[in-house]
This record gives structure tokens, sequence and C-alpha cells, in this order.
């Protein structure tokens, strides 16, 4: 079924756009072809080069109307999360080359200042905008710049519940400085908006009418020189006050000074030019508010903005996603053994709970939600409050399954070490995305959660070997005295038989995988499928490899470490986690401190940011893929 009239990739004014320079040369009467033509141009690249493609659509006329009002890169733009930043980047130089869109050596698929001085700040971790955004508007000042330097923060509906974007508002509302917040609201995050706070955006709409009579009332008596810039918060005061007796609702914004404009159409670019051009010169902090639709212009993505978020490759006249044949003999992705054995240990446990931080489906904790609903918890974007919720859940006797991405529970470390861990409280983290995660880049890698959870008392730290050893230590996690964490990668894992019936382990005890003479191996979760491919290959070659899958990192099997010392003069230890911190470091602190001679050759992550990649060439660059493990070992050998 065609759900799309035919779709021309045709950008006859796009084509004569490099800056947006050529983006002012235009007039305010073609800036909708430009839209449009921008929307075509994303709808056949990302057919064929994947990436987030609903949100990018919603933002559109968002992007256009901020180029062309505004002198950028000298003033600054910048982009809350990134998945929305598409548009952006077309009009800032980087259209050429789309279609290397989140691959090796190609552009990013979020802002990034190494990539263009147009990206004026990283993104990839929501509600960091308006905080960041507020110091650089702050720090024009400092600086004294000559020409007033405007700083614009676009943060959607869903981040703006942060926390960060909270602290950011309450900070912005007391420090004198120009910063203008965007708010895309399209009602829509990755998964459904959930909170309070999504509710009251919602019927924040109804206040259209008095917003619009309000700004033209003030830009007339601004005119008339009634109002000054300096005397205007006494008034903003009183009229807030009396719009809230009128109309029985404070709006939150304006509730901490900082002037609130809409909401308008956010799809309306020339409606969105007048009103930039009216407000941008204002002193003092505002938001202005437009409503959009997350997949605006391709009909199967505004029918369904989830499943478009990300939809890989697709038929663009169609609107058909290409997939892989579904086949109950496949393996399936590592978060749904996890989501699926969650909800199996919850029918026989009546005290397990799951947490997910805006992530349901993500982390697939949705097959929780909609089995036990009264048990499952989306706390939105707020992994810190996922965290300390969790730890008053378990404080009460029930047994907490928080999953968080690796790369986002990061913010909530505070919140584990003095809340979770602290009191010794049995909360099991299921860290989803640990290791690397391929095309989403440096922001999502998920390389550091083995080496910051290791410094953390208390915490029992695993990474299974494979989906069998998955379902074995979420098993095995309900009866942990304290917390206990569960890291598993992205992607599929190898196994189409996947539901075996889940065995108790005996917490900081490894295995052995195989036995030789030469040299000993130890290594922590999926990566360990790597070392024994490198294995069979170096024994193929007559050199004979003893391998552990030491499976707990935290506390460490010193049986395995006491065996290996004892009996061989090298050993090598592999993760897909950075190597300073990690398992390397735990066997050389081990060995160092045993009084032991034995050399310690560590391979993980490097010191750096790894960027965008397949996990496969990720790997290599990390000298973590067998090829690179079999060339490391050889080289000890002759060594």
């Amino acid at each position: 079924m065609n759900n799309n009239k035919k779709i021309e990739n045709k950008t006859t004014i796009l084509e004569s756009i490099i800056t947006p320079e050529d983006l002012r040369k235009l007039s305010v009467t073609e800036l909708p072809k430009l839209c449009e033509e921008i929307r075509q141009f994303l709808i056949h690249t990302l057919a064929k080069t994947p990436g987030h493609f609903a949100s990018s659509m919603g933002a559109v006329e968002i992007a256009v109307a901020l180029h062309y009002v505004f002198n950028t890169p000298y003033d600054r733009i910048v982009w809350d999360v990134g998945h929305q930043a598409y548009p952006h980047k077309i009009l800032t130089g980087r259209r050429s080359k789309f279609n290397t869109l989140r691959k090796k050596g190609g552009i990013s698929g979020f802002p990034n200042p190494k990539e263009s001085e147009y990206d004026a700040f990283v993104a990839g971790h929501a509600s960091n905008s308006i905080s960041a955004a507020l110091g650089m508007a702050l720090a024009s000042s400092i600086n004294n710049d000559n020409i007033r330097r405007n700083v614009v923060a676009v943060i959607g509906d869903a981040s703006i519940s942060g926390g960060l974007a909270f602290e950011g508002l309450n900070n912005a509302s007391v420090n004198k400085n120009n910063l203008l917040i965007i708010l895309n609201d399209n009602d829509m995050a990755i998964d459904n908006n959930v909170g309070a706070l999504n509710d009251y955006m919602a019927n924040l709409t109804t206040s259209a009418t008095y917003n619009n009579l309000r700004f033209k009332l003030y830009k007339l008596l601004k005119k008339a020189g009634i109002v000054t810039e300096g005397g205007k918060h006494r008034i903003q005061r009183f009229n807030n006050s009396l719009k809230s007796l009128l109309s029985n609702q404070q709006n939150i914004f304006e509730g901490l000074n900082i002037r609130y404009f809409g909401p308008f159409d956010g799809h309306d670019v020339g409606k969105l030019v007048k009103v930039l051009n009216d407000i941008k010169d204002m002193e003092g902090p505002r938001i202005l508010h437009l409503r959009t639709k997350k997949g605006k212009g391709y009909i199967p993505a505004e029918k369904s903005p989830t499943i478009w978020h990300a939809p890989g490759q697709f038929n663009p006249e169609t609107g058909e996603i290409k997939s892989a044949a579904s086949d109950s003999l496949q393996p399936i992705k590592y978060q749904d053994v996890a989501g699926h054995s969650i909800v199996e240990l919850a029918d026989s446990n009546d005290k397990i709970v799951g947490i997910t931080a805006a992530m349901a489906s993500g982390t697939s904790l949705c097959y929780m939600i909609d089995k036990y609903p009264e048990r499952t918890f989306d706390v939105g974007i707020s992994e810190g409050h996922a965290v300390t919720f969790a730890a008053g859940l378990a404080k009460e006797g029930l047994r907490p399954y928080c999953c968080i991405y690796s790369t986002f529970l990061q913010r909530a470390y505070d919140n584990i070490v003095h809340d979770v861990a602290l009191q010794n409280l049995p909360v099991v983290f299921c860290i989803d995305r640990g290791g690397l995660v391929g095309d989403d880049g440096a922001t999502h890698q998920g390389t550091l959660d083995l080496a910051y959870l290791r410094t953390i008392p208390n915490m029992v730290i695993s990474a299974p070997y494979d989906e069998h050893y998955l379902r074995n230590l979420l098993f095995t996690a309900q009866w942990s005295d304290g917390p206990i964490s569960i890291r598993y990668p992205r992607g599929k894992g190898k196994i189409a038989d996947w539901q075996n019936v889940p065995q108790k382990l005996v917490i900081g005890r490894g295995r052995k995988l195989s036995y030789g003479n030469d040299i000993a191996i130890l290594s922590l979760g999926t990566i360990g499928q790597n070392t024994s491919n490198a294995v069979k290959i170096l024994k193929s070659e007559g050199i004979e490899c003893t391998h552990y899958d030491m499976i707990f990192l935290k506390p460490i099997d010193e049986t395995i470490l006491e065996e290996v010392a004892n009996n061989y003069s090298t050993v090598v230890t592999i993760e897909e986690g950075t190597v300073n911190g990690g398992l390397g470091s735990a066997v050389m602190e081990w060995i160092n401190d045993k009084g032991y001679s034995v050399r310690v050759v560590r391979l993980g992550i490097p010191d750096r940011f790894i960027n965008h990649a397949t996990v496969e060439q990720q790997q290599k660059e990390c000298g973590i893929d067998p090829d690179s493990i079999v060339e490391t070992i050889k080289a000890i050998i002759k060594s």
C-alpha cells in the first residue's frame, strides 16, 4: 500500500545553499519550498543511510528559521540530544556528506564542535542544552563582546523534564542573561512522554490567544516608550499574577521570571521568522514554545513516530521498513532476552519490580509494562531519580530491576553511591548497551561502567558470556544481598535457543572454557566470544591457551587468579570496557598485592573516545576483534 504521494527527489533551492549565509539571501516566501526540499532530501537519504528520522522531520522549520534569523555561527545554537539536528547539519555545509552519516570516517549523528563551527556544543545526552547555553550567554557578557552574541537552546518536551534542564531554568531566572530557549513540543519522546510536566505542556496550548495579545501589546508600549527593558519585570510580574488569577493556571516558566511566548505552530516557517525577529533582541531570558509533529511530512512517520524514531533502511515510496525476515529460530537482541527474562522472574516472584528512564522499548522493559503495569515504572529522562526511587523500593523489601543504558547510567553515579551502595540495598542494575555501540558513536559508547562501578563498595559487577548466562545472572540477582550490576551489549546474540532453564550462580566464581600450557587469557562478558574464536585459531596454529570466563569483575574469582599466577608467566585480560580501572586493572592490582611476578597484558578500550563506525570496525580499532587478539597473543609468545 502506498502511504504517500509520489516523492520527487528535487532540491533546486537546497542545492544553492552551502552555508546559512546562502539561506539568508532567500526571501521569506521561498522558505516553505526549502523546507519541503529538506524533507525530501531527508526521506531519500535516510531511506538508504539510516539515522534518526522522525525527530529531524519535525524540526525542519525550526532549523531553517533559526539560521535565517540569527547570525550563525557567531550566534550560537545549542541542540539538546541532537536527534532533531539533521536539518541543521544540512544547512551548515554537510549536505554532500550525508551518505556518510554515522559511518566510520563520516559525519556524526549528533552535533559536535569538532565536526563544524556551527555545532556550538556537543549533544547526545538529554537535558544539557539550557545549562550549556546559559554558560555561553553569560560568557559573552563577561567577555564584553562588542557585538551582541545571541545564544539559543533548542530542547524537546521530553528533555525539558530532565532534572538538569530544571536546574538550568532555575539558574537562568536569577542571572542576568539574554538566553532564548526554544521548546520543541511534539508531545513525544522515543516512547510516550510521562509525568505531570507532560500533561502540563499539553494543557499549556490554551494560553495561545492570551500570549499573542500580550506580545503585541508589549511591542506597542515599547515602541511608544511607555515600557522599557529595565522596567518590564514589574509589569511582567503583575501580568503573570493577573493571568494566574483569571485563568486559574500558573505558567511554570513565567513563575521563574522567564518570559514566555507561545505556543506557536512550529511548522509555519514564515511565522517563526517573524516571531524570532521580534524577540531576538529582547533583554532577559525568554522561552518560545513551538508545537510540532514528529515525523512531519511523511505519513508513516506521523502515524507511528516511535517506530520511525530510527527505523533503519526503508522504501521511501511505500514506507515499508526493511528488516530481516522473522524467524523464531534466529537469535534475538540481548535487550529482548533481558526483557522477557525479567517478566518470567516476575511471574514467580511478586517482589520484583521494573524501572526504566524513558527507554521502555530501548531496554525491552516494555514487556514487563504490558504484563505488570502496576509493578513497572517509566520515570522519564531522570536516571538519578530512577536509581534513588529504586533504592526506596528496595528499602521496603521489593527487588527493583533498574534497566538503563550504560552511557546514561553515568548521570546517576552519586545516586548509586549514596542512595544504594551506602545502604547495601538489593537493587539490580540491568546495564544495557554495555561496551561499543556502533553508529551512535562517542556519546553513547558504554565503555566506562566497569571502571566507574568497581570503585563502589558493596557493588557486585557481572557481565554474561552469552544469552544463557545473561538469564543465569538475572535469575541469580533476585537473591543478592546488596546491589548487583549486569551489563550486556547492544544488538543480537548468537544463540537461537536462548530460553534455557536459568541456573543460580555462585557470586564471584568464574569458569574455565579451555586449557593450554602456553598462555592464560581472562575475559569478561560477551567479548569472551571473540576470545574463544581467537583461541580456536591459535590452537590450529599450535598455540595452546587457557581461557577463563570471569563472569564477575567484583568480587573477582581469586581461585582463578591464584591458578593463573602459579602456572603462567603471562596473562592477557580482555574486556569491552576502558583498560583504565576495569578487569585488567583489577588483575594487575591483585597480582601486585599478592607479590607475584607475572606479566599482565591488558586488551580493551584505549584511553580515548571511540567515534561512530560499526561495532566490528570499532572492535578492530581497539584491538579486541578475533584477528587482533590472535596477533597480540602471537606477538607475546614470540617476545
